[in-house]
């Protein structure tokens, strides 16, 4: 039972300009995960079919070695519906997951201010996605929208709130578009608003097709000095536990669905049989220690 759940569910983020080398994902599947996110070209390669072509290629072949499951994270600063070359790109990961087998593509969706300008953006992002559904239905890819959370302290914006990406996920109705629901910005969020993160996350788990599960210590507002930590930093990206969430509400939630559970863990980091572990522990106690 505890192998099940944690080995289908669990995964493990390869960090931003890190290749995905075999001896490394062989590492990640030994520690007990099953899922991986690996981060997508930049935008110059997926525009460009022979150079994306070659880069799947030797990334499938990399994959190959292991039994994992794939999720690809698009551009960070990508946003559908802003210029016709953004769309080229969107359109280019997907194809590049579909070439590497991966099933899900995470996109960063209403990364916009909470403004009016940010309404009328929204509304040629969902109508981007909306084209763009159709080819990843073609080639069986889910696009993931993540909530997001501010890296420093700023301006807010509509991604911030859960419920503002599972309406465009509705709103757009095609069974390849849903949520990946980053469990450590609503955290940060919450805590940013004095608010309940339950009442962020819940409204969104219907749509919830991955989880991104990270910890931080909220606003900081009342954390301790870390001379081991950016002392500025709001998102950072820590192991869950390590932080401040609230797991032993959260947990229980993200049980009861089945959608896989990515550590996205920044480095410097541990290896990942201990980040496995302490996954394990976090999300899944009774399983635990039961076993």
């Amino acid at each position: 039972m505890e192998r099940s759940e944690t080995a289908e569910r669990l995964g493990l983020s390869v960090p931003y300009e890190w290749w995905p080398a075999a001896p490394m994902l062989k590492e990640f599947e030994a520690a007990g995960f099953g899922w991986i996110q690996i981060p997508s070209p930049p935008d110059s390669v997926l525009i460009d079919p022979r150079a994306a072509s070659k880069h799947a290629v030797a990334t499938r072949a990399a994959l190959d070695v292991t039994a994992l499951k794939t999720m690809v994270h698009a551009p960070g600063a990508l946003r559908a519906g802003s210029s016709a070359t953004a769309d080229r790109v969107l359109e280019g990961v997907i194809s590049y997951a579909a070439d590497i087998g991966a099933p899900l593509v995470v996109y960063h969706a209403a990364n916009v201010p909470d403004d009016r300008a940010g309404e009328d953006a929204i509304e040629a992002e969902t109508r981007a996605l909306t084209a763009i559904a159709g080819l990843a239905e073609q080639l069986g890819v889910t696009i993931a929208l993540e909530n997001l959370a501010p890296v420093f302290p700023g301006v807010e914006a509509l991604s911030f709130t859960p419920r503002v990406v599972r309406s465009m996920a509705k709103r757009i109705g095609s069974p390849a578009v849903g949520v990946c629901l980053d469990i450590g910005h609503a955290h940060l969020v919450a805590s940013l608003r004095s608010t309940d993160v339950i009442d962020l996350i819940a409204p969104a788990l219907d749509e919830a097709v991955a989880f991104h599960v990270h910890d931080n210590f909220g606003s900081r507002r009342t954390a301790g000095p870390r001379p081991d930590l950016d002392p500025i930093r709001l998102d950072l990206h820590l192991p869950p536990g390590r932080g401040t969430a609230p797991w032993h509400r959260i947990a229980p939630m993200l049980r009861r669905t089945e959608a896989p559970l990515l550590l996205e863990v920044h480095p410097p980091r541990q290896a990942p049989s201990r980040l496995h572990a302490e996954a394990r522990n976090v999300l899944f106690p009774k399983a635990v220690a039961a076993a």
